[in-house]
């Protein structure tokens, strides 16, 4: 069986974002309101800024599923870009041999050359030997993870035909923590998927609203820090024979290569440092031949491999670069100082980011749990799930 892997294109402002997913096997049920479901928990969020209002995503199944049902073959799925219809003349994919000049104007107006600390800007501009930064704005945008959020949704609904279940909420944001966590995880998903802030204390959630104005009413941005959470997980996804196949490895570097993302967790994450082996691991006890444990400090993963545990990871999100409040800065035209280039931006984004971790975690789940199980159909995967 093949593995389950994707590549995307698309612009900020282009077009549309597009993706090609393959090694999905047959007969699995794939529901586009699933997934524009998805994305529209990926756009809500208080915090977030103007963007939101103008795209309401939706997806559109191009190849790869019929009836409902995937075939075994590439899907490909897409997802216009409304704000494009504004950006036409910017965003031309053809050469213009003749510019009128009233689009030389719009191009004019929609270029820059003044770098913003915390983009990829600069190092982009040097690396592709661009003297418009919107060429390196218009790829590096975190708008190229909607479409990552819809191939997280397929991940989701394959993990779902096997009982397994994931969510996200937020934890921190700024310097307003959660210290307060309702008692089961299910209430923990339920009240975090009712707040726009994805917080699951009411108070806590009001708070950091309040830091989000105070934010936003300074010119600044805030950061924060997520944590995803998956269940269900059968023993022995990963691997520890080679480093590239360790399951914590992979889910390190997708949710650090999600835009802002400066630190990733699992299980006690960083606050290991502080605790005695005989306070870290997990003991392990059994009664009437069930394995268990009173703990999961390993968060689910132990020697790259899933344990039985559920499985939790940390998400630690900057705050925004681009901001009203304008940071030092160089002009790479000029060669001389500058202050930054703003951009239409959110106050703070670590809502959605969550959702973005969902989606790469599911991700990279789906395709551990087929390479483990094997198969080019729903049916027989299921089979050798009973053996």
């Amino acid at each position: 069986m093949e593995k389950f892997r994707f590549l995307t294109s698309g612009e900020s402002h282009g077009k549309c974002l597009n993706a090609i997913i393959e090694g999905i096997p047959a007969g699995f049920r794939i529901k586009t309101t699933v997934i524009n479901e998805e994305l529209a928990r990926r756009q809500v969020g208080y915090g977030r800024g103007g963007r939101m209002q103008i795209e309401q995503d939706t997806v559109e199944i191009k190849s790869g599923v019929r009836f409902g049902k995937t075939t075994g073959a590439p899907i490909c799925i897409e997802i216009k870009n409304k704000d494009y219809e504004n950006w036409q003349d910017v965003m031309n994919t053809e050469k213009q041999e003749y510019t009128a000049e009233e689009t030389l104007r719009k191009i004019e107006e929609k270029s820059f050359t003044t770098v913003r600390p915390g983009h990829a800007d600069y190092a982009g501009s040097i690396k592709y030997h661009f003297s418009d930064l919107r060429d390196v704005l218009e790829r590096s945008s975190a708008r190229k993870t909607a479409i990552e959020v819809a191939v997280g949704s397929i991940a989701k609904q394959i993990l779902r035909e096997f009982g397994i279940m994931g969510f996200s909420h937020v934890i921190q944001i700024g310097n307003v923590k959660l210290d307060f966590y309702p008692k089961t995880y299910t209430l923990i998903k339920e009240k975090a998927e009712k707040s726009d802030v994805r917080c699951a204390d009411d108070l806590t959630a009001d708070r950091m609203r309040n830091a989000i104005d105070e934010a936003s009413e300074a010119g600044d941005t805030l950061g924060g820090k997520f944590e995803v959470i998956f269940g269900n997980l059968p023993i022995g996804l990963g691997s520890y024979v080679h480093w590239d196949k360790t399951l914590d490895g992979r889910i390190a570097q997708a949710v650090m290569s999600i835009p802002a993302v400066k630190a990733v967790e699992i299980g006690a994450g960083v606050d290991a440092a502080y605790l005695k082996g005989s306070q870290m691991h997990d003991e392990i006890f059994i009664k009437n031949k069930t394995v268990y444990r009173n703990t999961n400090n390993a968060g689910g993963i132990e020697g790259g491999m899933t344990n039985g545990e559920t499985l939790v990871v940390k998400g630690t999100m900057k705050a925004i670069p681009t901001m009203r409040k304008a940071l030092a800065t160089i002009d790479i035209k000029e060669m001389k100082p500058a202050s930054a280039h703003f951009e239409r931006s959110d106050t703070c984004a670590v809502p959605a980011c969550s959702v973005v971790a969902e989606a790469r975690i599911a991700i990279i789940l789906a395709d551990a749990l087929l390479s483990k199980l094997g198969g080019d159909s729903l049916e027989e995967i299921k089979g050798r799930m009973n053996d």
